[in-house]
Parts: structure tokens; C-alpha cells; sequence
């Protein structure tokens, strides 16, 4: 699975979380970008990993969006997309060295599909075929 011509972006966690309860800092270059949505610009990415994080922290009341609200806005727009994890991101996963699982199964898959990753975390920055946009 390949980055087809238009741009393609996979959110992290808390791009997404930010994203879609207009809440905290999002970066300007990452914020440009998310506000193309409503113009068919940019198609997202999401890993059910996120959504798994979403439901999680959800739970724990740290984030004030549910699973259900996320999954809403994932369908309002046919921009959104939802990639579930599958054997060959995790074949991926097994030589990304990240200290968080989850992280590492996100970044696995921004790499499998060859798209950016929209994400505040620098330490995504030094990992090799990894391009994030934030600032």
C-alpha cells in the first residue's frame, strides 16, 4: 500500500484528539494542513491504534471526546480514513526502535503506507523513514 498522488497524512494520537475537540496547541504547519479537510485536499489517516488510545484515555477522562464522538467525525468526511493494524505493520514495527508500543505501532504505520505523520512528538523525528509535520 502506497502514497497515491494526493497527499495523504496519518495523525497521530493527539493530532487527532486536538483535531477534533479544537483543544490544545496544534502546530502551524500541521493546522494549515487539517484545515483543508472541508476542501478535499488532504485525505487522514487514523490507526485504530490512535483509536484504541482515544477509547483508553476516553475512559480515564484525560480527553474530552468519546470513541463514538471520534467515530462520528471519522464519517462525516470521506477524507478520514481508519487503518487497521495487519501483519506486515507489525513486521514493520519490529525494527522501528521506539520505547512506547503504542507509538511504534503508530509510526509502523505511517511507514507501511509511505505518508507523513501529523504528530507534536519530536522524538518521531529521529526515526528513519519517518517525516512528521507539526511546526
Amino acid at each position: 500500500m502506497k502514497e497515491s498522488s494526493e497527499m495523504r497524512y496519518l495523525l497521530d494520537t493527539v493530532a487527532l484528539v486536538r483535531h477534533f475537540t479544537g483543544k490544545g496547541k496544534i502546530g502551524n504547519k500541521a493546522a494549515y494542513i487539517l484545515d483543508t479537510v472541508d476542501e478535499n485536499e488532504h485525505d487522514f489517516v487514523i490507526s485504530v491504534i490512535s483509536l484504541m488510545e482515544v477509547m483508553y484515555l476516553a475512559e480515564k477522562n484525560r480527553i474530552e471526546i468519546s470513541l463514538s464522538e471520534t467515530f462520528n467525525l471519522i464519517n462525516s468526511s470521506s477524507r478520514y480514513t481508519v487503518a487497521n493494524l495487519n501483519p506486515e505493520i507489525l513486521k514493520v514495527a519490529e525494527f522501528i526502535d521506539f520505547y512506547e508500543l503504542h507509538d511504534r505501532l503508530i509510526l509502523a504505520t505511517a511507514k507501511w503506507i509511505g505518508i507523513r505523520i501529523i504528530s507534536s512528538d519530536s522524538k518521531f523525528d529521529g526515526i528513519e523513514g519517518i517525516k512528521v509535520v507539526w511546526d
